[in-house]
């Protein structure tokens, strides 16, 4: 069993709380050093107290589910013996509202155009055969109960 840790970390400072127009801005700091300005999205809760430039959960969700078909789309292509020279997604997360009438990610639309080199070129069904593969052993994609489709460019 390995284990994946963060922290977040929000502070009041001067602001006041009780009127609820506090800054949601925080910050994500990782193991390895990395700190990612966050905040709640916009659509969630209005500017100025959210900050349309950083990161969102929702948009982390989407991007660590892409980053994660990804990483195993390049494993399976290595093994098959493929090239991969270049790997761009433009993922796409919807929300909707549940049966509980919450809001969720609902659905989360993977776009991956992959260019590939040398003379062992996967065709149309290989490629679509590697997708699946990924998807099925993405741990992001196995975590969530979004609807998750891959539409390659």
């Amino acid at each position: 069993m390995s284990q994946h840790l963060a922290s977040i970390v929000w502070q009041r400072g001067e602001q006041v709380f009780s009127d609820n127009q506090y800054s949601r801005a925080h910050e994500w700091q990782f193991d390895g050093g990395l700190r990612v300005a966050a905040s709640s999205a916009p659509s969630s809760v209005p500017l100025p107290m959210s900050v349309p430039e950083n990161v969102d959960p929702e948009e982390a969700v989407v991007a660590a589910l892409a980053s994660c078909h990804m990483l195993f789309f390049l494993a399976f292509a290595c093994k098959k013996g493929y090239i991969v020279d270049q790997y761009e997604d433009h993922p796409v997360g919807t929300m909707e509202k549940n049966e509980r009438n919450r809001l969720y990610l609902a659905n989360i639309v993977l776009q991956p155009k992959v260019t590939f080199s040398g003379d062992n070129q996967p065709d149309q069904a290989a490629i679509t055969a590697l997708h699946e593969l990924s998807h099925d052993h993405c741990y992001i994609a196995n975590s969530l109960k979004a609807n998750v489709s891959i539409q390659p460019a």
